[in-house]
């Protein structure tokens, strides 16, 4: 039975659901001080968001692991680095999805990348709630799924919060700050490591 709470359900997302994650993604992301770093225009960002997220979630869907809620009202992007060679990012493109921006998304990538932990662990690329449903327990909802499955096989999560509202939510499901990183004339971000709960 997949994972459930009392008013979610969480299940693997297939091709058919791109479409109305892509907006949710992109919806989500698009205030916060990481929007503001990449595209300062906010009709601009709404434009390349959505080119770029139904981008992202293509290549969740083929290299990753995507889940989502019944109502389609959340989505989760995780990648498997417990293998020595990470999914390649050069099957996207960058450049088409983000325009004039491309060197400010490239260089995200390039900082995530250079701080990011060698040892095994799923890497928790994307995560977002529609922002109508937010506070509502979706997003718990969403992430506990996995990590369920996570601390069943012993593995540990990485990823980076990039606003301080889900840093604190990160520490209540169990992850732990690494060291801050700080985008060139920009915000700070909190790479954060979750261990697996043995229970």
């Amino acid at each position: 039975m997949p994972p459930t709470t009392p008013a979610v359900t969480v299940r693997r997302a297939t091709h058919d659901d791109a479409a109305a994650l892509t907006t949710v993604l992109a919806e989500a992301f698009m205030p916060g001080p990481v929007g503001d770093w990449l595209i300062p225009n906010l009709a601009h960002r709404r434009t390349v968001y959505h080119r770029y997220f139904a981008l992202m979630l293509h290549r969740g869907l083929q290299h990753g692991h995507v889940d989502t809620t019944t109502d389609l009202s959340a989505v989760a992007i995780w990648y498997d680095r417990t293998q020595p060679q990470p999914p390649s990012s050069a099957d996207y493109d960058l450049a088409q999805a983000t325009d004039i921006y491309t060197h400010r998304f490239a260089l995200l990538d390039a900082t995530f990348e250079a701080a990011h932990p060698r040892e095994p662990h799923h890497y928790l690329a994307f995560v977002a709630v529609d922002p109508t449903r937010h506070r509502t327990g979706i997003g718990t909802a969403l992430l506990t799924a996995h990590h369920d499955l996570l601390d069943h096989t012993g593995t540990p999560a990485y990823l980076e919060a990039s606003n301080a509202r889900n840093r604190d939510l990160y520490l209540r499901l169990g992850y732990t700050l690494q060291t801050p990183i700080t985008l060139p004339d920009g915000p700070t971000l909190w790479p954060m490591w979750r261990p697996p709960t043995i229970s």
